[in-house]
């Protein structure tokens, strides 16, 4: 790196500290050797860089202390172990999380032509940290509920619950901690509440919710909707329409997208905030040289546009290979047995941020590539970290 790289570096990585400012320090000042944004940076590069913990953040900053120092002002040198654990038990997630709000707008950037007519895809899911799970304190694995930018490869925020029957209860909280404005909210079965809808459309945003059987009623008028219209091809009623035909590793999947305004006697259409569309995804590949297929409908607050329609339910399809496959790949973050509740949230936050650092990266290495070298390389992790790329 050369002279003028390094003092841009310095200069972003102060920018990046400034972040944490405004965060309660939570630790007492009784003996505060370290200061709080110097610990929070070494713990992002740790992660960064394939440390999984406290230990294995420590033993990394302490070989690369001579390159820290250029970048942080470190006045006792590197913190050991247990002021990171302490520092990530101690602090409260949702406080944690508010603070990396402009450092992630600063990764969501668009061009004009880009921003024309766009919404921003944000699929809500939940994961459960399978090893989280704490028999001594009859508490189960811990269940976290994230908001990911589908089209960007970026995660907005998470909530942590105890059981996934709270997944309910978590969306509100979620939805109330990110900016989604303009967006298309997707969320599976589990989310598909009228309280949610009403949240997401006073919020500005749009919705496409799956629909199951926790609507009995609901599902049969709309699985009934569909079955009779698919008979004669929607000869009818008008409907947008959108296919895709994929092939890999052996297997052809055919994708077919059916988005129909709402009938205007359609049960419960008062009930549900924004409704203005009912949509199917029909799913038909071979499993085993077994022709199988299925299908799924959708509520949504989204005017007839099947190739809008269908980007929002691949993108939703796509949060198990983005985000939840890269995080069990990349990070082993099944294998995490961190109970305490702060610090297993406080640390899953940190494997999301970092893995949406490194998908803006342009390299194409792939993720667990790009970690091991952002570990090999301090010069390297500075590109990922601060978006300056070489």
């Amino acid at each position: 790196m050369s002279q003028a790289e390094l003092v841009v570096t310095q200069e972003l990585t102060s920018n990046i500290i400034r972040y944490f400012d405004e965060l309660p320090d939570p630790r007492s000042s009784v003996n505060r050797l370290h200061l709080l944004g110097d610990v929070i940076v070494i713990a992002i590069c740790g992660v960064l860089a394939n440390a999984d913990g406290p230990t294995a953040i420590a033993k990394w900053a302490k070989l690369n202390e001579a390159e820290l120092k250029k970048y942080l002002a470190l006045p006792n040198g590197i913190p050991e172990k247990d002021t990171y654990r302490r520092v990530l038990t101690l602090l409260s997630p949702r406080d944690f999380q508010r603070c990396f709000v402009q450092w992630i707008d600063s990764l969501m950037t668009l061009s004009a032509d880009q921003k024309e007519n766009y919404k921003k895809l944000i699929a809500i899911d939940g994961k459960a940290l399978r090893r989280s799970h704490d028999k001594k304190n009859n508490l189960g694995a811990l269940f976290i509920v994230g908001a990911w930018a589908s089209d960007q490869g970026i995660s907005l925020g998470q909530v942590a619950t105890e059981e996934k029957s709270n997944e309910i209860t978590a969306i509100p909280k979620l939805l109330d901690d990110i900016d989604f404005e303009d967006s298309i909210i997707t969320i599976d079965a589990a989310g598909c509440q009228k309280n949610i809808a009403r949240q997401i459309i006073d919020g500005g945003g749009d919705y496409v919710l799956a629909l199951k059987n926790n609507h009995p009623k609901l599902y049969a008028a709309v699985q009934e909707f569909f079955t009779d219209h698919l008979e004669d091809e929607f000869a009818r009623y008008p409907v947008s329409r959108y296919e895709e035909l994929e092939k890999g590793h052996g297997r052809i999947e055919q994708r077919t997208y059916y988005q129909a305004t709402l009938p205007k006697d359609f049960m419960g259409r008062r009930d549900w905030a924004g409704l203005s569309t009912i949509g199917a995804a029909i799913r038909i590949y071979e499993q085993n040289g077994v022709e199988r297929s299925d299908v799924r409908y959708y509520l949504c607050s989204l005017r007839r546009n099947g190739k809008q329609f269908a980007g929002a339910v691949r993108g939703h399809w796509g949060i198990e290979n983005a985000l939840h496959w890269s995080l069990d790949m990349t990070y082993r973050e099944d294998e995490s047995r961190v109970r305490e509740r702060n610090f297993a949230q406080n640390l899953s936050w940190l494997r999301r941020l970092t893995l949406s650092l490194i998908k803006q990266h342009p390299g194409k290495e792939s993720n667990i590539m790009k970690r091991r070298m952002a570990g090999w390389s301090i010069d390297y992790l500075m590109q990922i970290l601060t978006g300056q790329y070489l």
